[in-house]
């Protein structure tokens, strides 16, 4: 019974493969949709962070000469839109609207003893035009929060006493600057607002606001800040409904900042009532501004290409030029990575995107999506229960079964932690069962365990060579047979946002590993308890503990590069924009340098030398990479799909000069060891 058992579970692995292949028929469909979305938007939108521009022109001679000439300048180059914040009295006074003291300041100036009782903030505007303009929004501001206000002249010009201290009086934040507003939309800026949350929310004053805004054009807004505006006081006053409301009725949506410490706290949610109306923004810092124009221009030109980014933030800092002995920014440099034939925006535009105020995604998810979806998830749990068949074989049948009233139950409770679980199984599942099939054809056609001189025929390097290279293109549509699942699984806006992540990555790159090495270590042949008891029971020596640290620091390093945050040296960097420049899509270098060069050579050898097999441990990285690929969801799938087929090219260049290396070394052992032995 238990032999008729283990035949059905092994016999079931055809069946398997049939629904696998049905699952990937009924996965491209959604993979079709995906595609059609990201098609969807070619606008980028090039911002200029607007208080930058201020603080720097703070430090020349004539504030308001070098904005309006850096301005222009900054237009012409290539900058559309310009960022603006809901100002402080800081702010106000930086632009030299108004003029600002404490109590201690003020007794100073008028020559007068500074009250024991009173601490408040005392505002002189600069011009009656400042007053008129300045003064009524000042006071709503400050009278919402409950703070007295009093109007008050020195020396024959208008001002106002705010009754707080100063230090409290320029954190709260008001309305931008009328002038500043009209100014940048006569020069043909589009405005950026980035509001805070700071204040407890006012419906009326976020509307008007918001009227403001739409009549100046205003299509996407940021957040300052670790919230967005209406997130603090959700809770009793379903704040972010009603700002959504107000955003959608005017037709403004949001912008989701790249690579921020922490989502901003209820960005998802309003995301998801604004019915995804969201761009993914790059913010150029401060100190990467200094960096070369060419570095500058190749970020910009790869956030767009690769990451989906559509708006491109750019920021300055004044700073003390020891050398030149005067106050400097980086606008120059800026300006110079934006234009010229080497510059950011003819990258851009060579790469099919055009300059424009960014859209979002029209998300195109057609009604018979979702049945697809479901066959897809059958052929996903099969190739899963694939990939224990050839470990566990009696386990074939249950493992499936399992998998698909687990998948059930989950897709009814959790359908987000279901779609990331099934994802990441079968992203280590095809890889793994992948280079199995593989060295089991080697297994069967290489040097059996003990060669019989009499009926033993080793194989010709030619046919050897040819037998490889027909492996590795199996190998590797055996391991992209998981893309149209791992698509298909997280075909959600959200992940193309980042608004949600395929967790798991890390698990993705050593899964595979580990299972091959099991495999290879234990599975050569088929699986017997006596190799793993003789295992046991081999003594731990010096060499293997020495053997364990290097594995392990190997291991840790080659966790530090994968994922998102993966850590490159700076001559890597180098080598990377080389191959972006020359090729356009920057292959994986663990790709073609390494593991797709190895598994030819692997291959090559273990057909004759049967120990070569332990080279397919390091090779299945190749695989494993090439889905991990397209599972960072915010790449375009195109872009993807050529990353992977450019590795696979070189790496089979590389491979085919790695046989002829090892074949020109293993003639000269040949030629000169008997020699050496003399």
């Amino acid at each position: 019974m238990q032999q008729k058992w283990q035949r059905w579970n092994i016999a079931s692995r055809r069946w398997l493969w049939i629904i696998v292949v049905i699952g990937l028929v009924a996965a491209l469909p959604v993979v079709y949709d995906r595609l059609q979305t990201e098609k969807s938007s070619k606008t980028v939108e090039i911002v200029f962070d607007y208080r930058d521009l201020v603080d720097a022109a703070s430090y020349r001679s004539n504030p308001q000469d070098y904005i309006s000439e850096q301005l222009d300048r900054l237009k012409e180059a290539g900058v559309q839109s310009m960022a603006i914040y809901e100002n402080t009295l800081d702010d106000y006074r930086k632009a030299r609207r108004l003029m600002l003291w404490g109590a201690t300041d003020i007794a100073n100036l008028t020559d007068t003893v500074i009250p024991e009782n009173d601490n408040y903030t005392y505002v002189l505007f600069t011009s009656t035009a400042n007053s008129d303009a300045l003064s009524p929004v000042i006071k709503d501001t400050f009278g919402r929060l409950g703070i007295v206000t009093e109007d008050w002249e020195f020396r024959g010009q208008k001002g106002l006493i705010i009754k707080t201290p100063i230090e409290d009086a320029t954190l709260k934040p008001i309305q931008p600057d009328p002038f500043t507003l009209d100014m940048l939309h006569d020069k043909g800026f589009n405005i950026v607002p980035r509001l805070v949350d700071s204040l407890p929310y006012d419906q009326d004053a976020v509307k008007l606001l918001l009227d403001r805004y739409a009549d100046l054009g205003v299509k996407r807004i940021l957040f300052e800040g670790d919230s967005v505006k209406g997130y603090n006081d959700n809770a009793k006053l379903n704040s972010l409904s009603a700002f959504a409301d107000l955003l959608k009725e005017r037709g403004i949506g949001i912008a989701a900042i790249e690579n921020i410490k922490a989502q901003q706290k209820g960005f998802k949610t309003l995301a998801y009532q604004l019915d995804y109306n969201v761009t993914r923004l790059y913010s150029l810092s401060e100190n990467d501004s200094s960096l070369s124009p060419e570095t500058i221009a190749d970020r910009f030109a790869l956030a767009t290409k690769d990451r989906n980014i559509r708006m491109l933030y750019l920021n300055t800092a004044p700073s003390r030029d020891v050398s030149k002995a005067q106050i400097t920014d980086t606008l120059d440099n800026l300006i110079t990575s934006l234009s010229g034939p080497d510059g950011a925006i003819e990258k851009i535009e060579d790469n099919g995107f055009k300059l424009g105020q960014a859209t979002a995604f029209d998300v195109v998810d057609s009604d018979y999506q979702r049945y697809f979806k479901l066959i897809a998830v059958v052929g996903a749990v099969s190739m899963v229960a694939l990939m224990i068949s050839y470990f566990i074989p009696w386990l074939t049948l249950p493992a499936w079964a399992l998998g698909l009233v687990g998948s059930a139950g989950l897709l009814a409770l959790k359908p987000d932690l279901f779609a990331q679980a099934l994802a990441l199984a079968v992203g280590i599942s095809a890889p793994t069962v992948a280079v199995i099939l593989a060295i089991r054809k080697i297994n069967e056609m290489g040097p059996p365990l003990r060669k019989n001189p009499l009926t033993y025929v080793e194989m010709s390097p030619g046919r050897r060579l040819a037998h490889s290279l027909v492996l590795y293109v199996k190998t590797a549509l055996i391991s992209l047979s998981a893309v149209p699942f791992v698509i298909s699984l997280l075909n959600n806006i959200t992940y193309s946002l980042v608004l949600d992540q395929f967790r798991g990555v890390s698990l993705l790159h050593l899964a595979p590993i580990g299972l091959i090495a099991i495999y290879v270590l234990l599975y050569r042949g088929e699986f017997a308890f006596n190799k793993t008891g003789k295992l046991l029971r081999t003594p731990i020596t010096l060499s293997w503990v020495i053997a364990a640290g290097v594995i392990g620091i190997l291991g840790m390093y080659y966790l530090s590069r994968t994922g998102n945050n993966g850590s490159v040296s700076s001559i890597e960097m180098s080598f990377r924009t080389f191959l972006e420049n020359t090729v356009h899509v920057r292959p994986r270098n663990k790709e073609f340098l390494l593991a797709h060069p190895l598994f030819i050579a692997g291959a090559f050898m273990a057909y004759k030398y049967r120990g070569a097999a332990f080279l397919m441990i390091i090779a299945v990285i190749g695989q494993l990479s090439m889905v991990d690929t397209f599972a960072h969801i915010h790449s375009p799938v195109i872009i993807s799909l050529i990353r992977g087929g450019l590795g696979l090219g070189l790496g089979l260049i590389l491979g085919l000069v790695a046989v002829a290396a090892w074949q020109i070394l293993e003639g000269c052992w040949k030629r000169w060891s008997p020699l050496l032995k003399k």
